[in-house]
């Protein structure tokens, strides 16, 4: 009996070990998560975003702002967000995975209260780095966001 279970020992070991690599490395291949921001005009840390999942659609809320300058009220939304702090507000909706990124889904940008276009995904080689694209038309802005 106990030689029997040394001999299952290493069976279960790499069993283990295996599944903590498949967490892992599927942790490292999704966009759901915290990313850091940064401002296109400065470079400065600006926020994090967090990215979750709900009812199968990835959606992105302001969790930290890393200026005092940005804690304000979104006084140029027009729909229920209008006044409300911009700290905990969603402003990613209704991402959908596809073809290898998200897309189908929309921005918001509190300072002008506009919502765009949008589609993001991690940048080959880095899955650290999330490519973001928001446009309105054929016009479009690229950011790239860290994972933090």
């Amino acid at each position: 009996m106990l030689l029997s279970s040394c001999y299952a020992l290493p069976g279960l070991f790499f069993a283990a070990l295996f599944h903590l690599f498949s967490v892992h490395t599927h942790a490292q291949t999704t966009a759901l998560g915290t990313w850091l921001t940064r401002d296109d005009e400065t470079g400065e840390a600006k926020s994090h975003i967090q990215l979750y999942e709900q009812n199968g659609m990835v959606y992105g809320k302001i969790t930290k702002l890393l200026r005092p300058s940005l804690a304000h009220n979104c006084d140029q939304c027009t729909d229920y967000r209008k006044d409300q702090p911009i700290l905990g507000m969603v402003i990613i909706e209704d991402m959908q995975f596809s073809n290898g990124y998200w897309s189908k889904g929309r921005v918001l940008y509190p300072k002008q209260g506009k919502w765009y276009n949008l589609k993001f995904w991690l940048k080959e080689g880095d899955p650290n780095t999330l490519v973001v694209r928001g446009n309105f038309g054929p016009f479009y802005r690229t950011q790239y966001w860290r994972r933090v």
